[in-house]
């Protein structure tokens, strides 16, 4: 990897020629000469401080931007985040990855018609997490807005994710490029067996998991609703499990409390409901279940009126979490009249 120094002398020899290069999949001729930040900046049109660049394979530190140059032959991915709680008082905290959170609500940003609505439902659900896709630059257009231009990241925790995943390389990868977009290690797993159902292939994601454990990221992972797979991944490094409901996007709601109950009872980590999410009173029965959060994108976004529904589900986590806290009635098979029967008139 040539530094700009090493290449100073033979560009200022051949101002006027050019290498090839792809960028995000597509062709481009660029002069010769220029560093990565250049070429963002001056050809793209990007801000080379809200991307994350990989060069032929590696990711390239973003302290090292203005330093590296372009060479002839190189395949670039420039990727942002884009769009892929409740608040219970001090004394509710829960916490994952030693950061800790009063909302027990993460929402995540796909399906919004844009990021203003995005912003507005984040805001009205008092999330305090956002789970957000790593997607290439849009380089034809640099001057798009930006997810980090609506939801600050200083302000509410970014939490990237591998949605669309389907192998650990893939999910491995993108999270490399994440952390160098927004220096995060706190991350969302996913690695999808196929795309009919979206269910998570645990062989990847188990492999996915240790690796990057291994490699100091903090990974909450997305896994089967079952109790075993679920201490496999806490046994890898997962800081969080998180079962799914339902399959992702279904809004049939959680469809075995039991596998769920279990989960709950024999982790160490933090359980979050993830996927399968339709209304509110899903997100309730995951809290009563015991679960320690959830984690909705569909269920808000395609409501018909998505900043009520994020009100709603604010709502409901937090009556799912005091009905936890206050502990059931026991069931009964026959009726237990409220007033005794004895001293009738």
């Amino acid at each position: 990897m040539r530094t700009m120094a090493q290449g100073k002398d033979a560009s200022a020899q051949s101002r006027d020629e050019t290498v090839s290069i792809r960028v995000n999949g597509e062709h481009r001729r660029v002069h010769q000469g220029l560093t990565i930040a250049q070429l963002a900046s001056d050809e793209l049109g990007l801000d080379p401080a809200k991307v994350a660049v990989e060069r032929n394979l590696e990711v390239v530190p973003r302290s090292t931007l203005g330093d590296v140059l372009v060479e002839d032959g190189d395949e670039l991915e420039i990727v942002h985040f884009v769009g892929g709680g409740v608040a219970q008082g001090a004394d509710d905290i829960w916490s994952v990855a030693g950061k800790s959170f009063t909302s027990r609500l993460i929402v995540g940003t796909g399906k919004y018609k844009d990021f203003a609505e995005n912003a507005a439902a984040v805001e009205a659900s008092g999330a305090e997490i956002v789970t957000v896709a790593v997607r290439r630059v849009n380089v034809s257009d640099p001057k798009a807005p930006m997810l980090t231009d609506f939801i600050d990241p200083k302000k509410i925790t970014y939490l990237p994710n591998t949605a669309g995943c389907f192998t650990a390389d893939e999910a491995i990868r993108t999270l490399r490029l994440a952390r160098e977009a927004g220096g995060w290690d706190l991350v969302k797993l996913e690695v999808l067996g196929e795309a009919k159902t979206l269910y998570p292939d645990m062989r990847e994601t188990l492999t996915a998991t240790e690796t990057l454990a291994n490699e100091g990221f903090k990974p909450m992972v997305y896994c089967v609703d079952d109790p075993i797979a679920a201490k496999q991944l806490e046994d890898a490094g997962a800081v969080a499990v998180m079962p799914l409901g339902a399959p992702i996007g279904s809004g049939l709601g959680i469809q075995n409390l039991v596998t769920i109950r279990l989960i709950v009872e024999g982790a160490s980590v933090p359980v979050l409901v993830d996927a399968g999410v339709g209304t509110a009173s899903d997100a309730a029965v995951a809290m009563e279940l015991g679960c320690d959060g959830v984690l909705m994108n569909t269920a808000i976004a395609e409501a018909k009126e998505p900043i009520r529904m994020a009100r709603a589900m604010k709502l409901a986590v937090e009556a799912g979490r005091e009905a936890y806290l206050s502990g059931r009635m026991g069931k009964r098979k026959y009726a237990d009249p409220s007033s005794p029967l004895s001293g009738l008139i």
